[in-house]
């Protein structure tokens, strides 16, 4: 599963972070790193950006973006 396909209110650990060149290190950079987790604060009436939640502190990314990231999703219960 990938970012982009968790629903809002949602939570999930990074397995890892795709893309290529300066997408990839910008996303690293950002905090979006393996093991990290990550929690669905909102989504853009169109459906984009994202709002993210991680690292104590909010993060808002382009779908697009979000989608080269993939997760393991967290139940919380």
């Amino acid at each position: 599963m990938t970012l982009d396909q968790l629903k809002t209110g949602s939570s999930g650990i990074i397995i890892s972070v795709g893309g290529s060149g300066a997408l990839r290190r910008r996303l690293l950079d950002m905090g979006l790193t393996p093991n990290t987790k990550v929690y669905i604060r909102k989504v853009a009436p169109l459906g984009d950006p994202i709002e993210l939640h991680l690292r104590s502190y909010e993060l808002t990314i382009r779908r697009e973006d979000a989608a080269n990231i993939e997760i393991d999703e967290v139940v919380d219960g």
